[in-house]
């Protein structure tokens, strides 16, 4: 009975605002123009990863494993910026800097989901290049549109039991000091942060997700590459050899986007003291500017994807041509 009534008295202390605060870039003038560029990444980001599904979904060339996975990272990347970009200029530009305690957690859920996502969407892309490059006359048995929608489904399915786990255990911690999100938006940690009751498990997820979103997705792209590599210097032509790494220039590229700023703000946070301002705006950059560019990176690397836009062109300008009177 005392044990019943222990837990009773625990659940009724814990304190949950009916508001945040969030306090983004504060002391820097102008600042209004830095939102006002990420508003306009967010809009080429829609855009052009719009069209890119439009076009994976409608040409039936399209339908392969490699465009499964384009298509997939298409869609994180508009699901990342519409969880974080409309919520930013909402919150900054309007000067609206509270958000509700339920409309905080839905941020944190989707803005970790998708970008979780995106890291372990370029880990079968380097899959998907691996098979090709290594097991050549192999790859169409193991790498099928059945496969990798399998692989999609179930990295799905994880990645929002995970971040669900870390957003409801959130609901454990009890706010009574402060309200104040140091970010630009409900960002895990600067709000685990700030509970005045125990939050170990809290930090322990934050660690987990690091290490399972980040950190084992980049090595596991990195031994990829490492065995790709190895691969391809056994071929024997200069020739074969540039024809085999340039399938792989656009995943590269992608990854280098991806992981460079993620992991330089973590490696200055740990070496250097980070000033809040400085944290907002290099991972808000990272979070924006990726998207943006994915798909103008496909567009300009992709064989399949430009051959396909040089031939709607060229039946679009077909009957123009025709109407001019010579």
């Amino acid at each position: 009975m005392s044990a019943i009534n222990a837990t009773f008295s625990q659940n009724i202390s814990i304190v949950h605002p009916e508001y945040f605060f969030i306090t983004g870039l504060s002391g820097i003038p102008y600042s209004s123009c830095y939102y006002l560029f990420l508003f306009f990444t967010y809009i080429i980001a829609v855009i052009g990863n719009s069209v890119v599904l439009v076009i994976i979904a409608l040409e039936r060339s399209l339908h392969s494993p490699k465009y499964i996975g384009v298509f997939n990272l298409a869609l994180a990347d508009i699901g990342e910026t519409n969880a974080l970009i409309p919520n930013m200029m909402k919150t900054f530009l309007f000067e609206s800097q509270y958000i509700s305690y339920n409309s905080c957690l839905a941020n944190m859920f989707f803005v970790f989901l998708f970008n979780a996502m995106k890291s372990f969407i370029l880990v079968v892309l380097a899959y998907d290049r691996f098979i090709a490059i290594c097991l050549p006359l192999r790859y169409h048995a193991i790498v099928t549109n059945t496969s990798m929608s399998v692989i999609f489904s179930a990295i799905w399915a994880f990645n929002a039991f995970l971040i669900a786990l870390t957003v409801s255990l959130i609901t454990r911690l009890s706010f009574c000091k402060s309200n104040v999100i140091q970010s630009y938006f409900c960002d895990h940690g600067p709000v685990y942060r700030l509970a005045c009751n125990g939050n170990s498990i809290n930090i322990f997820m934050g660690i987990l997700n690091t290490v399972l979103c980040l950190l084992a997705p980049l090595i596991i792209i990195v031994l990829s590459y490492l065995g790709i590599f190895l691969a391809v210097s056994r071929i024997t032509t200069w020739e074969g050899r540039f024809k085999a790494l340039k399938t792989c220039v656009s995943h590269l590229l992608l990854v280098g986007m991806f992981f460079l700023p993620i992991i330089s703000t973590y490696t200055a946070a740990l070496m250097l003291s980070l000033s809040p301002n400085t944290r907002v705006i290099s991972t808000s950059l990272a979070y924006a500017v990726t998207p943006m560019l994915n798909p103008i990176i496909y567009v300009l690397n992709t064989a399949e994807i430009k051959d396909l836009i040089r031939k709607v062109l060229k039946n679009r300008s077909a009957p123009l041509r025709e109407s001019i009177p010579k």
